[in-house]
C-alpha cells in the first residue's frame, strides 16, 4: 500500500501507523509531503520551525519508525530511491514502512527520466536457504532435546509455510505453541497444536513451555507476551532454537541461530532429522483446557445477566465460518481472543498486538476485506477503540466493502481498570462510573447507523447470535453493539506479566501485589 498526505498535521498522524508498520514489519510506503526544497516561500502553512536545524521538518519523525527513508529534494532521486524503497518493502528480513518525503515544489517538477525506468519489474520474495553450520547445530540441539516445543510466530504467515509446519510437526511429533501473531498456524484441533502461548496462553500450552528443555521458535521475535517476561521457560536446561530470516531475531537471547526463511528451513531441519521423532505430550491436557474454554464461551445461563467479553467470543464464534476472520488491536479482547478463539485456517485470525494500537481495528478489518474480498471479516472493537478511530467506517459503506463490527460496550477501559487493580492500585478513572463526568450513555448504533452502517444494539446474547447470522448474509457493514461486564477474565490459563509495582506504597494491596511481583522476577529466565 501507498498513503500521501500533505505536511503538518497530515505527516504528522501518519506516525503512528508507521510505528505500527515497523514493530509488525509490514512493508507500506508513506509519502507526506515536505517544505520547500527552495525555500523561497518560508515559513509556509503548517511548517515545524526548527530554531537550530535548517533542514528539520515533521517528517523527520519518520526516522526512528522507517526501515528506510529519503527526502526528495530533487526529481532525479526517484531514479535511486524508488528502486530503495521497493527493495526494503519486498525483503522478508528488512521488510518495513519506508518513507519517501517529497517536498512542495519539487512535486510539481518534470524531469526526463529514461523510458526502462517504468519498465515492469517483479519483486519476487527472497527465500535465504540457512547456513551449512548453523544447520548442522540446529540440528544436533533437536536430537539432544528430550522435551521440545516450536513456537509458531508471525514469520510461518509470512513465509507461506503454515503447511510445512504442519508436515514437519506430523513427521517428528513436536508440539507447537501460537504467538498472536502466529495463531491459526495450525487448525486448533489438530493433535499438534497445544494451543496459544504465554501472557495470553492456554494452561496446556503454558505447562509445555515450562517444562521444554529446547524451545525453537519458528518466525518469532520472542515479545515479551510470548515469553511471560522470560518467566515461562522454567527448565534449567532449556535452550532456545530460533529459526528466522532476520539475524537479529535468531541470536537473541542466546539462542542457537538458524538464519533462514521459515519455509526453506522446516524443510532443510526435517530432511537432516530424517526419521528422528519425539513423543508428543499427552493430548489430554489439551482437552482439559479447551473444557475449561467452551465452559467460560458457553451462554450465560441466567438470561437478564450481564455478558462477558468470554461469552461475546463464544457468540461469534459459533456463527463463524470456516472462511471467517476475526480481528482485533487493543484493549481486553487480544488476550481473551488468544486464549479462546478456534482458529480452523490458516490467515483466519488476525491481531495486531506488536504495537497494540487502538484505533487499527476497523481500518485494519477493512484492510482484510480489501485484500480478501471472499473473506467474512468480523472485527471485535471495544468502545474505548471505537471512540478512539472509527471513520473507516464510513469509507467501507463508501467502497462497498462490507465488513461486521461487534462493539462490546463496557463504558470506559476494563482492560486498563483490572490492570491497575492487579497492580494494588485502586479503581481509578478508567471507567466512566469512577469519573468525576456526567453518567454516559453513548449511543454506537445510532452513530455507526449515521455513517450509513446497518446498525443495532443487542441486549443478550442470543439477541447477538440472532444478529450475526443475519450479518452473514447481510451486503453492507453491520455494526452489532451490546454492553459487557467490565471485571470476568478467564480465571484458567496466563502467565506472569512484568508490569513493574511500586517498592513502597502505604496501600496494602500494593505491597501484597510487590511481594507477588518481586516472586515471580527470580523465575526469570
Amino acid at each position: 500500500m501507498a498513503v500521501t498526505s500533505s505536511i503538518g498535521p497530515g505527516a504528522a498522524n501518519m506516525v503512528t501507523a508507521a510505528a505500527l508498520a515497523h514493530v509488525n514489519r509490514l512493508p507500506v510506503l508513506f509519502i507526506p509531503g515536505d517544505v520547500f526544497a527552495n525555500r523561497g516561500p518560508d515559513p509556509v502553512l503548517q511548517q515545524l520551525e526548527d530554531f537550530g536545524d535548517g533542514t528539520m521538518t515533521v517528517n523527520d519523525c519518520f526516522k526512528p519508525v522507517s526501515r528506510y527513508f529519503d527526502r526528495i529534494m530533487r526529481p532525479e532521486q526517484l531514479l535511486t530511491a524508488l528502486p530503495r524503497a521497493l527493495r526494503t518493502m519486498t525483503d522478508p528480513a528488512d521488510c518495513g514502512p519506508v518513507t519517501l518525503s517529497f517536498c512542495q515544489d519539487v512535486q510539481a517538477e518534470a524531469y526526463d527520466y529514461p523510458e526502462s525506468f517504468f519498465d515492469k519489474k517483479v519483486w519476487r520474495q527472497h527465500r535465504p536457504e540457512p547456513d551449512a553450520h548453523e544447520l548442522e547445530a540446529a540440528v544436533a540441539a533437536l536430537k539432544a532435546a528430550n522435551k521440545p516445543v516450536i513456537v509458531a510466530g508471525g514469520g510461518v504467515h509470512f513465509s507461506g509455510a503454515t503447511d510445512t509446519l504442519k508436515a514437519f510437526v506430523e513427521k517428528h511429533g513436536i508440539p507447537v505453541v501460537e504467538t498472536q501473531a502466529g495463531k491459526s498456524s495450525l487448525a486448533w484441533d489438530h493433535d499438534h497444536n497445544f494451543g496459544p502461548v504465554g501472557v495470553t496462553g492456554a494452561e496446556c500450552a503454558n505447562i509445555i513451555a515450562e517444562k521444554a528443555d529446547l524451545v525453537f521458535g519458528v518466525g518469532t521475535r520472542f515479545q515479551d507476551f510470548t515469553t511471560g517476561s522470560w518467566g515461562l521457560f522454567k527448565n534449567p536446561e532449556c535452550r532456545i532454537l530460533a529459526l528466522n530470516v532476520q539475524a537479529y531475531d535468531s541470536a537473541k537471547h542466546d539462542a542457537i541461530p538458524l538464519t533462514s526463511d521459515a519455509k526453506i528451513g522446516l524443510e532443510r531441519l526435517s530432511a537432516a532429522l530424517g526419521d528422528h521423532r519425539f513423543t508428543p505430550p499427552d493430548a489430554a491436557i489439551k482437552a482439559g483446557w479447551f473444557a475449561k474454554a467452551d465452559a467460560v464461551t458457553a451462554p450465560p445461563k441466567d438470561g437478564n445477566q450481564l455478558p462477558t467479553d468470554m461469552q461475546v467470543i463464544g457468540a461469534v464464534q459459533r456463527q463463524s465460518r470456516d472462511n471467517t476472520v476475526v480481528m482485533c488491536a487493543a484493549g481486553t479482547m487480544p488476550g481473551e481472543l488468544h486464549q479462546l478463539w478456534k482458529a480452523k485456517l490458516p490467515l483466519s485470525y488476525h491481531m495486531e498486538y506488536g504495537f497494540s494500537c487502538m484505533g487499527y481495528e476497523i481500518a485494519g478489518g477493512l484492510g482484510i476485506k480489501m485484500a480478501e474480498p471472499d473473506r467474512d471479516v468480523i472485527v471485535m472493537v471495544g468502545d474505548g477503540s471505537y471512540m478512539m478511530m472509527n471513520s473507516e467506517l464510513a469509507t467501507s459503506v463508501a467502497m462497498d466493502l462490507k465488513i461486521t463490527l461487534v462493539i462490546t460496550d463496557n463504558r470506559g477501559y476494563g482492560c486498563i481498570n483490572r490492570l491497575q487493580m492487579g497492580t494494588g492500585g485502586a479503581e481509578f478513572n478508567n471507567l466512566y462510573a469512577h469519573t468525576n463526568v456526567h453518567p454516559m450513555a453513548i449511543d454506537f448504533a445510532a452513530h455507526a447507523a449515521s455513517m450509513g452502517a446497518s446498525a443495532r444494539k443487542v441486549s443478550s446474547i442470543a439477541e447477538l447470535e440472532e444478529a450475526l447470522a443475519a450479518a452473514r448474509d447481510a451486503t453492507v457493514t453491520t455494526v452489532i453493539v451490546i454492553d459487557t461486564d467490565p471485571y470476568p477474565t478467564p480465571e484458567a490459563g496466563g502467565h506472569f506479566w512484568d508490569v513493574a509495582v511500586p517498592q513502597v506504597s502505604p496501600r496494602a494491596e500494593v505491597n501484597q501485589a510487590r511481594f507477588r511481583y518481586e516472586a515471580a522476577l527470580k523465575e526469570r529466565r
